[in-house]
């Protein structure tokens, strides 16, 4: 009999899954498979998780938001025989899941988990670390884990425009040196992303155009310190019309980057809290993980 790990935070979203598990369970079991039932207990438990016992599976199924999926690619960029995952997003977000074109619908989500078709898709190395859509730094990426997940439930997108808009009073930016390919990079910055989706933060084409989330580079925005309303005001046109025609505003595409700061900058990985660097090398794992997707919708 095939074995399959379900993974799921119970916590997620408006923690919906709880009235649908016996369902998904119920679906996992029909299509022949033994199961197991993880519900996490804490932050990082789905890393763990998979990173001891993932290897004993055919198939790994995970439910939560984008931060439940980042630590199980995480766990399983750890381990020398990579599963397929299955994806049933439950987050108030869901930002990867757009990008892979998951239905909100948790049922037909929980049938393309089982069911469909694998896709090999980049992955992103964060000096020891990894991520699966993103890695941003600067103003509005504190938003998303000091948010509470009560208020994040309740509010859903305008829980991290609400909290962000309090950052507006007090824009801080880091002195940096980046590097990638043979450009060099040097200036204060108060917002960077390096990113593999066409949605982040719940807005849709942020990273530009042509996204692919298997062609080997990731997407780059770095954002310069305005000096005055003028300047911020040609900051916020752009990103709103995706037109470039401000020098503030830095995009390109790159399989590996490196930032080197004076001080410490603090980092969000997938909406997670990804540590202080003062030194950080990005690198594009190409197609190092397979997600279950609806056949050929993202081909």
């Amino acid at each position: 009999m095939k074995k399959l790990l379900f993974v799921y935070n119970a916590h997620a979203g408006k923690a919906a899954i709880r009235t649908k598990l016996a369902d998904i369970i119920d679906m996992m079991v029909k299509r022949g498979y033994e199961v197991t039932v993880r519900p996490t207990q804490w932050s990082g438990d789905a890393t763990e998780i998979i990173e001891q016992t993932g290897a004993e599976y055919d198939l790994i199924v995970c439910s939560g938001g984008d931060g439940t999926l980042d630590e199980v690619v995480t766990g399983m960029m750890r381990v020398e025989e990579r599963k397929p995952i299955g994806y049933i997003p439950m987050g108030s977000t869901n930002d990867f899941a757009n990008s892979l074109r998951l239905p909100k619908n948790v049922l037909k989500a929980a049938e393309i988990a089982l069911d469909g078709h694998r896709f090999a898709c980049d992955v992103g190395r964060f000096n020891d670390n990894s991520f699966i859509y993103v890695a941003a730094f600067g103003i509005f990426t504190e938003v998303s884990y000091q948010t509470n997940q009560e208020l994040k439930n309740l509010l859903g997108h305008a829980a991290y425009i609400l909290e962000g808009a309090k950052s507006l009073l007090d824009i801080e930016a880091y002195s940096m040196r980046v590097e990638y390919e043979d450009v060099v990079l040097e200036g204060d910055f108060i917002y960077g992303m390096v990113s593999n989706s066409i949605s982040v933060g719940g807005f849709k084409q942020i990273a530009g155009k042509n996204v692919l989330l298997d062609d080997g580079v990731f997407e780059v925005t770095l954002i310069k310190r305005p000096k005055n309303p003028l300047e911020l005001n040609e900051i916020v046109t752009s990103l709103l019309t995706r037109v470039d025609n401000t020098d503030l505003i830095y995009s390109f595409k790159t399989g590996q980057i490196r930032f080197y700061t004076e001080k410490e900058v603090p980092w969000t990985l997938d909406g997670e809290y990804g540590g202080a660097h003062s030194q950080t090398v990005i690198k594009n794992w190409h197609k190092a993980v397979e997600i279950m997707v609806k056949a050929q919708e993202i081909e």
